[in-house]
């Protein structure tokens, strides 16, 4: 007997996204994927100075903050001719990996952890043999004791005897399917709170170098920053070494705590290797923290580690061809979306795309969307017509694919480990998986690439931080001037596309990752990524509809940020263009 069964809010994620599904004999066999709130981004930075665009934008997300601001910047400062100095471009980079590294942390303990840990059995553990099995992981984290373990067992134990679970409300604690031992369990909350603890110190990077956070400062043509090593009203020798600290935490932290966290929670649940494949097409465009002005294919400003793979596309799990990445196959798709296209078109191409409401829903509250065509806020991109992935396990394949030494080792150790195919990564654990590999190698990056390279510049006297040239409106192209980004984030490929002209943007597109992945049903019937997670094969379990916790495991494992997938609101609070009918 088929059942429905509706999610939402599906929660711990960012923003407002409900899931549809169909059951049957407790396997999925029918998903929908739903952007239930409507924001306008584009609509509202139409007719500002381009300048300005990227404060605008920024807001898009307060979690994902610092990325969109950098893509708009770029996009902009491509469409101008504007070329940032080394210095800028090192600090956004500084910036862009601070904010990677905290997003990632932050998905796996605090968004994610809790659909694999069972936190009301931790009270179970015994502290001494929860500092044992630490070890036994090879976790070298310093907050591995038998005082903090019996800390946190203690503070467990008073939240339950409460009544009131606080931060842990709404588990589905009594769940048949959680299998950590106590002493895991009792490890993972314990490092839990320990990451709450890290991310909010670790993003003083960005602080230092943006003025603030969430949303630092930005500048078109650089960076809205001064550095002087020897003055107190500049970013001075005292930031540099505080800095330096800081990064080298953000190594320490994802070294001897989240990796082997990942790697150990995931041998508990290893048929989740098998569980919630999704498309079989992967595209990044470098590896986590890449930026690039215009096509992706051409020369980078200059050589950064994030650059170490090329552009491309992996398509149907062939991992021995990677195929080259050209922005111009790259649509949207809004045939189960509620807009609509000049001239009826269901795909538009990014640099001609639209923004433009038409709501055909039915009246909140609703029972449910998906036996209409249109169901979803978030239109479908595609790439030369295929849904393809994107985010941590596209870079780590497409990494792995072109040989990246670091990359290829880690993902070779835990192939051995699980005892799994390179194709198995295509699932929810290997989607757990791929992004602890990749925070790895971005703070690897950091601490030996970008921050020396940055401080050697600083040593050598270079402190520039911005290209006056193309400041001023008179200076632009003439007439039209359009100019776009890429920029590979925590959640996956970014683009801002971006038309200038007499000095205020005409037309402006984010296409960004959890559009690509969160998108519904295109023109062919192809369903989104998370949709064939889901719904894809037909053997995705779903054992108790009241206790949902097998289909959260797998869309916790792509890190929904819906606020991203459907843009920002009007600074008014006002409604834009919606008509209800």
């Amino acid at each position: 007997m088929t059942e429905r069964v509706t999610i939402d809010p599906l929660t711990r994620i960012e923003g407002h996204l409900r899931i549809e599904l169909e059951t049957e004999g407790g396997v999925i066999s029918k998903a929908w994927s739903e952007a239930t709130q409507f924001r306008g981004i584009e609509t509202i930075v139409q007719g500002r100075d381009p300048r300005d665009a990227w404060a605008f934008t920024q807001r898009i997300c307060g979690v994902c903050t610092t990325v969109h601001a950098i893509a708009s910047i770029t996009a902009v400062e491509n469409a101008i001719g504007s070329n940032p100095p080394q210095q800028a471009l090192l600090i956004r980079d500084m910036v862009m990996a601070a904010q990677e590294i905290q997003d990632h942390v932050i998905h796996f303990y605090h968004l994610h952890a809790l659909d694999w840990v069972n936190v009301a059995d931790a009270v179970k553990a015994d502290p001494e043999a929860t500092v044992a099995l630490a070890k036994a992981i090879g976790s070298t984290w310093k907050g591995n004791t038998v005082e903090r373990m019996q800390a946190v067992k203690d503070t467990v134990q008073s939240i339950l005897d409460s009544g009131q679970l606080s931060i842990f409300t709404g588990g589905y604690w009594s769940h048949p399917d959680y299998r950590l031992p106590p002493e895991a369990n009792l490890m993972a909350v314990a490092h839990y709170l320990d990451a709450l603890e890290f991310q909010r110190s670790m993003i003083r990077i960005n602080t230092v170098f943006g003025g603030k956070n969430p949303h630092p400062n930005f500048l078109v043509g650089g960076m809205a920053c001064t550095l002087d090593p020897d003055r107190s009203e500049s970013i001075n020798q005292v930031q540099i070494s505080e800095i330096q600290n800081w990064v080298n935490e953000c190594l320490e932290f994802v070294e001897a705590c989240y990796v082997p966290d990942a790697k150990a929670i995931l041998t508990f649940y290893p048929d989740y290797f098998d569980i919630g494949a999704s498309s079989p097409n992967y595209m990044a465009v470098g590896m986590s923290g890449a930026v690039f002005a215009g096509d992706p294919n051409q020369t980078p400003r200059y050589p950064t580690a994030m650059m170490a793979i090329k552009p491309g596309v992996i398509v149907n799990n062939d991992f021995s061809t990677v195929q080259p990445f050209d922005p111009k196959l790259i649509s949207e798709d809004i045939t189960s979306a509620w807009f609509t296209y000049t001239g009826g078109q269901s795909t538009l191409t990014p640099d001609q795309g639209e923004t433009t409401v038409e709501y055909t829903g039915p009246n909140p509250p609703y029972t449910w969307l998906g036996d209409s065509e249109k169901y979803t806020w978030c239109k479908a991109p595609r790439y030369n017509g295929l849904p393809v992935q994107v985010g941590p396990l596209a870079r780590v394949l497409l990494a792995y694919a072109q040989g990246h030494a670091t990359t290829k080792a880690l993902v070779d150790d835990a192939v051995k480990l699980y005892g799994i195919s390179l194709a198995q990564l295509n699932s929810t654990a290997g989607r757990t998986l791929a992004r602890a590999v990749e925070c790895l190698t971005t703070a690897q990056n950091l601490v030996n690439e970008t921050f020396p390279t940055f401080v050697k510049n600083l040593q050598q006297g270079d402190i520039a931080v911005f290209d006056p040239s193309k400041w001023e409106p008179a200076s632009w192209p003439k007439g039209a001037a359009s100019g776009y980004s890429f920029v590979e984030v925590a959640r996956g490929n970014l683009s801002h596309w971006v038309t200038i002209k007499d000095g205020k943007v005409s037309a402006y597109q984010c296409v960004v990752p959890t559009t690509w992945l969160a998108g519904g049903r295109d023109e062919n019937g192809e369903m989104g990524p998370y949709e064939v997670s889901l719904a894809g094969n037909g053997k995705h379990p779903l054992v108790d509809s009241s206790q949902p916790l097998e289909p959260l495991r797998t869309i916790h494992s792509f890190d929904p940020c819906m606020s991203c997938a459907v843009h920002v609101l009007d600074p008014d609070g006002e409604e834009l263009q919606v008509a209800v009918s």
